[in-house]
């Protein structure tokens, strides 16, 4: 498996609004790209403006092609809320145990 870490400084105020476009907008492109696993959204609880989105992919190639493909059109939707671009990284995942968390509850 393989992950992607995308850490963005939105606009003053606009984390909320940039994790609500990542869920209603971007996640349905994510879930159509072959080998895409799951998506996590963190908003920083010491800096407001710093959201991280984590997704999880089968593969490099897999994240890789999304990365080509996709990923012009995501910073396109997320252009007006962003205060500079996006930074990501990538990670081999060591281990991943999915608890299908949701936004307000407890881990």
């Amino acid at each position: 498996m393989f992950g992607r870490v995308v850490a963005v400084n939105t606009k003053e105020g606009k984390a909320r609004q940039l994790a609500r476009t990542i869920q209603e907008q971007i996640l349905p492109i994510l879930q159509s790209q072959p080998g895409f696993v799951d998506e996590i959204v963190l908003i920083s609880d010491t800096d407001p403006d710093q959201v991280l989105a984590l997704s999880f992919w089968e593969s490099q190639q897999d994240a890789e092609r999304y990365t080509h493909e996709q990923y012009p059109k995501i910073n396109e939707l997320i252009s007006h809320l962003v205060s500079n671009a996006p930074v990501s990284r990538t990670f081999k995942v060591d281990a991943f145990s999915s608890h299908n968390v949701r936004a307000g509850k407890a881990a």
